[in-house]
């Protein structure tokens, strides 16, 4: 049996205190400002591996790409200090992992992982980050083939 207290609690959960809360989504998700800047800078990388992986396709086939918020921090404040690392002063870019075995012993696929925020931050406009991706990317995937990013570039 449902009780005012229970009645009261459903109401809390739909609406904030005074009934003056937003009652639906701001844009209809058709609408590109409906997505997050997370889902944004997706499908920014998506649009910069697109040439790439048209071109290296059959050498890329054990290769995946991941985006990362932020890298990781070691305890005493250094970032992740690997090989593979894709710097801009002191601040990770991007990392390239190479294939191995993970902590379960299941063999895993080298993958790049892009830094979103410190991306995001070095640009000034959509097209400097498209750009600077871009950028990344080429200089990622020539250090996994072992080319130089002139070769990978088509140039």
């Amino acid at each position: 049996m449902a009780t005012a207290r229970d009645y009261r609690l459903q109401q809390r959960l739909r609406r904030d205190r005074h009934g003056r809360g937003l009652r639906g989504a701001l844009y209809p998700a058709t609408l590109p400002a409906a997505s997050s800047r997370a889902e944004k800078f997706d499908a920014l990388v998506l649009d910069a591996l697109e040439p790439i992986e048209a071109r290296w396709r059959h050498e890329l086939t054990k290769l995946d790409v991941a985006v990362d918020d932020v890298p990781e921090v070691h305890r005493d404040g250094d970032p992740v200090a690997a090989e593979g690392v894709l710097h801009d002063g002191a601040v990770p870019l991007s990392r390239l992992v190479p294939a191995g075995v993970d902590r379960s012993g299941m063999p895993t696929r080298a993958r790049i992982v892009l830094y979103r925020r410190p991306l995001e931050a070095r640009a000034k406009d959509p097209s400097e980050l498209a750009e600077l991706v871009h950028d990344v990317l080429v200089e990622q995937v020539a250090g996994y083939l072992g080319l130089e990013p002139d070769v990978i570039e088509g140039e």
